[in-house]
């Protein structure tokens, strides 16, 4: 006992570091688990407010999990979710790559900053402002589209209402947004690589294009990989701005749009429905822990030292 109480007082300044982010974390993270249970009850709101709420509502089991996937919403959302998701992290990687390389080998540093902070710009952008810029060119009677069609001798296109087009606007917008973010990372990667390998390079006789195939990119494949990993977690959680605002919460694009974070809102706000919402949550949850465990497991199979954990 007194050796552990004589660690914390030895440590006592990095534990000090450490408490609000554990405090955070256990306050809106661990805590909140407790509401999970809801997911196999039919919760009805008592007076006594939420803890009797949870503690009285009927218990259920697993129906809340039968009737979500007995609806047609199951695979619609499960699927949008996967797809868009897969499709933004592997364009993602390729794009945040590509950019911090580009970045790199810029002569003009000024100008190589003032770039960077322009592809970084769009990351801090509300989805609601965003929205309002798509809207500003998707407008069906003032749209710059529709404008530039009719100029054309086109038909202007109800944009909102046509299925077709939406997932090329949301996977464009979603890398719009957070390539630049994602840039910064492998950027400075880069920026920490020995410049003793490009020199050795250069007396060789390599060009860039072999510097970067057979230096930078060996020299960044074990943060892609754990990101890659870390980000397939996520892969069932979706960005609720941008199926939601960017839309304009359009019926018609329902079939392309609703993934699971909107569907759990919808179900909360429109049909009150608070256990199946909680059970599409822990459905959500408990596949994306499923996927890091998997997607793990197999680097570390293919390159142990390139695993998370």
């Amino acid at each position: 006992m007194q050796g552990i109480l004589k660690k914390l007082m030895k440590n006592r300044a990095f534990l000090l570091l450490v408490l609000p982010g554990a405090a955070w974390f256990i306050i809106f993270a661990y805590l909140p688990m407790f509401g999970t249970i809801i997911a196999f009850k039919d919760f009805r709101i008592h007076p006594g407010g939420f803890l009797e709420s949870v503690l009285k509502s009927e218990w259920v089991g697993f129906k809340n999990f039968e009737f979500l996937f007995s609806t047609d919403d199951a695979y619609i959302i499960t699927r949008n979710t996967i797809l868009y998701n897969a499709g933004l992290i592997m364009l993602g990687l390729v794009l945040a790559v590509t950019l911090a390389i580009i970045m790199n080998e810029l002569l003009n540093k000024r100008l190589a900053k003032l770039y960077q902070t322009a592809m970084f710009m769009p990351y801090f952008l509300s989805w609601v402002i965003i929205s309002y810029f798509v809207f500003s060119f998707l407008n069906v009677e003032k749209g710059v589209f529709n404008q530039f069609l009719v100029f054309l001798g086109e038909d202007p296109v109800s944009w909102y209402s046509e299925t077709k087009f939406w997932p090329y606007f949301l996977i464009f917008l979603g890398l719009w947004k957070n390539a630049g973010y994602g840039s910064v990372v492998y950027l400075a990667a880069i920026a920490g690589i020995d410049r003793s390998y490009y020199e050795a390079a250069m007396i060789d006789g390599a060009t860039k294009w072999h510097q970067i195939k057979f230096i930078t990119l060996p020299m960044l494949r074990p943060l892609m990989i754990i990101l890659t990993v870390l980000a397939l977690g996520g892969i069932f959680r979706s960005d609720f701005g941008l199926f939601y605002q960017v839309p304009r919460d359009s019926g018609a694009l329902y079939p392309v749009t609703n993934v699971i974070d909107t569907f759990v809102y919808r179900g909360l706000t429109i049909m009150g429905d608070t256990g199946m919402s909680t059970a599409t949550g822990l459905y959500q949850s408990v596949v994306g822990l499923i996927l890091v465990l998997l997607a793990n497991y197999a680097v570390r199979k293919i390159e142990k030292d390139y695993a998370v954990f």
